[in-house]
């Protein structure tokens, strides 16, 4: 999507904009002539996840825009007020606000940690009511202005909610305050709006969670970027109170579906993509396209597979997988299998294991061999209900990555 200049000289605060969406759209808007606040914790370098407060600030003034990066934990309800004064002291005012910052734990009820749910409410909701209350003041002097969550549509189905509630209720929290604060504040002309992706996004967070095949069913982080550009480009008493999904939004600008796909990150991949959380989209419709036209592997001998996936275990994926599971076969290979994947090399086999499942996986053996054969992703599977997991989802993501090694082979 081309850049217009309309963001020239506004002043946009964005959460977690050191890497990943919040970066993409300090970028995007910076290409405008944007000045941006670089609001995240991440002053040093995280060994495992590139980039930087100040790393983010030199590629938006390279992009044409001018930086402020503040060193920000939006659970600090002083760190949070010291950064928005310091950008209204540079920069004379705050024009938009995006909420980005977010945290994830894909766990069920009783794998959930008290800290790690007072992390997530504490960063998703807290955080995105805090920063909102804080920048509201300024935000009523602003000509255009807007406040985008990155967070999801209010969905009700109980399947988003059984396998990670915690993690829901947080990011829901988000979106509540997208339905309060669009009312509250809508006679002073700020639009509120959220914005999620259609389909699995590309960053390197959701690549250190899935690894690096995550890639292939994913888009770039600058289909997020376009579309928030467009909607914060928009006269925000035109807008606000809606819940809007990325893909939409760009059609309506006039994107067509040809020049969409080009935001895969493997573009021959475009039909292959898993689609996101929350949504009431059949996943068949976006990720099992190609499938349908493969033959299928249904009548292979689980016992096979389990052979090869013996064959494929070594101590480095042990070391990068840390979990044991358990598959409860239905249909006409009716069975109990496991992969030890947390011990010494790695084991497989029938039968139970003997270290508690992190992740117990039940699927139809007929859908079992496309699954570990590369034909049907684990969270297509999953999200079409071909495939029911208990236990540590976050988990349950990481088999992809002995799926990948078995592609060939099977």
């Amino acid at each position: 999507m081309i850049n217009t200049g309309k963001l020239a000289g506004r002043t946009i605060f964005i959460t977690g904009a050191s890497r990943g969406i919040g970066k993409a759209i300090a970028l995007k808007a910076a290409r405008d002539g944007a000045n941006i606040i670089i609001a995240a914790k991440t002053a040093e370098p995280h060994p495992k996840l590139p980039g930087t407060i100040y790393t983010a600030a030199k590629e938006v003034e390279d992009a044409g825009g001018k930086a402020l990066p503040c060193i920000v934990d939006v659970r600090d309800e002083k760190q949070v007020q010291g950064a928005v004064e310091n950008a209204v002291k540079t920069f004379g005012g705050i024009d938009v606000l995006i909420n980005n910052a977010s945290a994830i734990s894909l766990t069920g009820t009783l794998e959930t940690e008290m800290k790690r749910y007072d992390l997530m409410h504490n960063i998703n909701t807290r955080g995105t009511f805090l920063v909102s209350k804080i920048c509201i003041p300024y935000l009523k002097k602003a000509k255009n202005p807007h406040i985008v969550n990155i967070s999801p549509p209010l969905n009700m189905a109980p399947h988003w909610f059984k396998n990670h509630v915690a993690y829901t209720m947080a990011k829901y929290g988000m979106s509540m305050c997208v339905l309060g604060m669009a009312e509250e504040f809508k006679e002073d002309g700020i639009a509120v709006n959220s914005l999620w992706p259609l389909t699995a996004i590309h960053t390197a967070a959701i690549e250190m969670l899935g690894g690096k095949e995550s890639g292939s069913y994913s888009r770039k982080p600058e289909i997020m970027a376009d579309a928030t550009y467009a909607l914060i480009c928009k006269d925000s008493r035109s807008v606000t109170g809606k819940f809007l999904i990325d893909e939409d939004l760009l059609k309506e600008e006039g994107l067509t579906q040809e020049q969409i796909d080009q935001y895969a990150v493997n573009p021959s991949n475009k039909d292959g993509l898993m689609p996101d959380f929350f949504l009431d989209v059949d996943p068949e419709k976006i990720l099992l396209k190609k499938a349908k036209t493969e033959p299928s592997g249904g009548g292979k001998d689980v016992e096979e597979i389990f052979i090869a996936i013996t064959k494929r275990l070594n101590p480095e994926l042990v070391r990068s997988i840390q979990a044991v599971y358990q598959f409860n076969l239905t249909g006409a290979q009716e069975s109990v299998w496991f992969i030890d994947l947390k011990n010494g090399s790695g084991s497989a086999g029938k039968g139970k294991p003997s270290d508690t499942p992190d992740s117990v996986l039940t699927m139809d053996s007929k859908n079992f061999f496309e699954m570990f054969s590369g034909k049907l992703k684990a969270t297509a599977a999953f999200m079409s209900g071909k495939l029911k997991i208990s236990g540590n989802l976050q988990k349950a993501m990481k088999l992809e990555k002995l799926m990948t090694t078995l592609k060939s082979k099977l």
